[in-house]
């Protein structure tokens, strides 16, 4: 399947997962920028599982050949929030059962990084209590990833 041919079917699939697709390029990586309907200060993380679920359910159809994806999450058109990853061999290795749902939510959330943070901000101390599932919920975030997710 080509990467015209995987956007078809992942852009619907990602929509009926409620996410507000700005703009999607199906290569290799796929690069996904969708609007948060939470324009808080922070990515909510249920909104980063609900589409983790629509491209693992696609690759569970044989609708998607998991890749990197690289998805940027904005506010408003050019207004980033942030920004997070997953890997092909998480997607690969949750399928085939040799990680849980948590390790992937968790790995996945070792990624974000939010566009208002100071670089060196992006390390190890707020990246580990957002993969521990340490949400405040002053910040509108009212689960982590691993809740939401798959």
């Amino acid at each position: 399947m080509t990467g015209d041919e995987q956007t078809a079917e992942v852009e619907p699939a990602l929509r009926s997962y409620g996410i507000s697709v700005e703009e999607i390029d199906g290569g290799d990586p796929l690069d996904l920028t969708y609007m948060t309907a939470f324009p808080g200060r922070e990515v909510h993380h249920g909104e980063i599982g609900r589409a983790l679920n629509a491209l693992i359910d696609e690759a569970e159809a044989d609708e998607w050949e998991p890749v990197r994806v690289e998805a940027t999450v904005v506010r408003a058109p050019g207004d980033v929030l942030g920004t997070w990853r997953a890997e092909p061999e998480w997607f690969e290795a949750l399928a085939a059962y040799e990680i849980s749902e948590t390790e992937f939510s968790s790995r996945v959330l070792e990624t974000l990084s939010h566009a208002d943070e100071p670089a060196e901000a992006n390390g190890d101390a707020d990246d580990s209590a957002a993969a521990d599932g340490d949400v405040d919920p002053a910040d509108g975030n009212d689960s982590a990833a691993s809740g939401d997710s798959t």
